[in-house]
């Protein structure tokens, strides 16, 4: 699928470059031309980066330390003894589902880690409790992708789009009015209850009895007690873990600070881009050697090594497919394609005659539509913060406004992108326990989240709207 979608960027590229299309950033002033991957100038950028296409994929070095993470915390033992003690006896399996889904809603606390911590630990809490292990992966995906915006705490995308809205307004000299970190905070607040109400009635109703039963090889070894000193063991990781986190916020928020950015605020700072990236992956390794020397799992330097290795095979699925798509994605950047449709069709719907309502609702679909090519919400709202912001303040609607519809539609569609990411980890996973997984079942299962998730996020923007409500703090 990768390597078809890089064909098909190629041939749009050459396509778009012979008839000479081009666009205005608005940020700053640059115009942009599609640039050709069949031509001399393509071919050879193409032939020199391919390594380097590969090896600067976005998620690849994120996989891999979170991976080693997780070995070592699954190869000690911990993992399987922390669902042992969460399921001692046979559970209501509707209470797991929704375990999944809040799980899945709080991930991006920190960052991306969702993805890749926990689409496996929810296919184990499935089949621990008699449910498809892939249900859990989809379960679990379509929380942490389609919810990304929505959260009962203050994420680490928050500050970074405020940031990017307040720019927006300064540089058009526009009343900023409320854009910091907060803004939203009251209506993603409840959007989190609506998510996780509709992935939960569509997880029940549609998505497990249409997966049925399952018949694979990998199996659920039951509900063993934990021993007294595997439950020391236990309290001694988590007593680790919880160490490190004070240590983490002390150095934070404490006077000496040196997780602080320079200036002594938070945004782009040490600790919301560290702390999102690595530290929150180091953790999970970290409780998992203290849970495996404890417990007697470990006894030399050699066991964690055995531990950091063990992902390697299923990281080895993930090299393949990840190898294509980053030639796809770095392709699709090259060639410049994703700026100019979007910009394109920012620029047509900034142009409609229509109420301002309508106008949020049309701006919300199109940024669903964006969000099919161009994922990365903080790139994509840079340069359409410049044009939509100054143009729906025009219209009496403030940059907190502008700035929550295009949220919604930046989640709403995250499932069923072809350009997620992770989408090739979250193969990989499904692979794990069905080989004929590709995106195309992946798509067949998620589309209808997507769907309903846009409908319903977008009519309570409306009620809320039309109510005058505050959106945030």
């Amino acid at each position: 699928m990768f390597f078809l979608l890089t064909l098909a960027v190629i041939l749009l590229s050459w396509i778009f470059d012979v008839y000479g299309l081009s666009v205005l950033q608005p940020q700053t002033g640059e115009v942009i031309r599609v640039q050709s991957l069949l031509s001399p100038e393509g071919i050879r950028w193409l032939l020199r980066h391919v390594i380097t296409n590969f090896t600067g994929f976005a998620p690849l070095g994120l996989v891999i330390v979170a991976m080693f993470g997780i070995g070592v915390a699954q190869h000690s033992g911990f993992i399987d003894a922390c669902i042992r003690r969460g399921v001692r006896r046979p559970r209501d399996p509707w209470r797991i589902i929704l375990l999944v889904i809040v799980l899945g809603l709080l991930s991006n606390i920190v960052g991306d880690a969702g993805y890749i911590i926990l689409l496996p630990i929810a296919a184990t809490l499935f089949q621990s409790v008699g449910l498809h292990p892939i249900g859990g992966i989809i379960t679990a995906y379509v929380s942490v992708s389609c919810g990304y915006s929505a959260n009962v705490f203050l994420s680490t995308l928050d500050p970074m789009i405020a940031s990017v809205t307040q720019e927006a307004a300064d540089r058009m000299n526009i009343a900023p009015g409320q854009t910091g970190p907060l803004c939203n905070y009251y209506f993603l607040f409840v959007s989190t209850f609506l998510l996780a109400f509709i992935i939960n009635h569509i997880t029940r109703r549609s998505l497990l009895p249409h997966l049925g039963m399952y018949a694979g090889d990998i199996h659920f070894n039951g509900y063993k007690q934990l021993s007294r000193k595997e439950r020391r063991a236990m309290l001694g990781a988590v007593f680790a873990g919880l160490l490190y986190i004070a240590i983490i916020l002390w150095a934070t928020f404490s006077s000496w600070g040196i997780l602080r950015s320079v200036n002594g605020g938070l945004i782009r700072s040490p600790f919301i881009v560290w702390y999102s990236v690595f530290a929150f992956r180091l953790v999970i390794g970290l409780m998992g050697m203290v849970y495996g020397f404890a417990s007697g799992r470990y006894r030399t330097d050699g066991d964690v090594i055995e531990g950091l290795t063990q992902p390697m095979k299923l990281l080895g699925v993930y090299f393949v497919i990840a190898f294509f798509a980053s030639q796809m994605f770095a392709c699709f950047e090259y060639s410049h394609l994703d700026k100019c449709i979007a910009i394109l069709g920012a620029n047509l719907l900034s142009s409609a005659s229509l109420s301002s309502l309508w106008i949020l609702i049309l701006f919300i679909l199109f940024t669903a539509l964006v969000n099919l090519f161009m994922v990365s919400a903080t790139a994509k709202w840079a340069f359409m913060s410049f044009i939509f912001v100054p143009v729906l303040a025009s219209m009496g609607i403030s940059p907190d406004m502008t700035q929550c519809a295009f949220r919604i539609g930046d989640s709403a569609t995250n499932a069923i992108t072809p350009f997620m990411f992770y989408m090739p980890l979250v193969l990989t996973y499904m692979q794990q326990y069905d080989r004929q997984s590709t995106y195309g079942s992946l798509l067949k299962y998620t589309w209808r989240y997507s769907l309903v998730i846009l409908l319903a996020w977008t009519a309570l923007f409306v009620l809320w709207y039309i109510s005058g409500l505050p959106l945030g703090l």
